[in-house]
């Protein structure tokens, strides 16, 4: 019998793209944040680069409760 807190193969693989793209994501908007000589276009980098950060946590912190 299958225990239902186990996440299934395919969902694995779609958890872990969704976090990899978080990564890249989160990685291209601090990079950024740290181009912009414009005060304003750093902030919203910023905030996108956290956005992702948290998402990317989320994802983590919920694989990590299913292990």
């Amino acid at each position: 019998m299958q225990n239902n807190s186990m996440i299934q193969t395919k969902s694995l693989t779609i958890l872990g793209d969704q976090m990899q793209h978080e990564y890249v994501a989160c990685r291209k908007a601090e990079f950024y944040a740290s181009e912009f000589g414009d005060p304003q276009l750093k902030a919203v980098a910023t905030q996108l680069a956290n956005d992702h950060r948290q998402r990317f946590d989320r994802l983590f912190n919920y694989l990590n409760s299913h292990a």
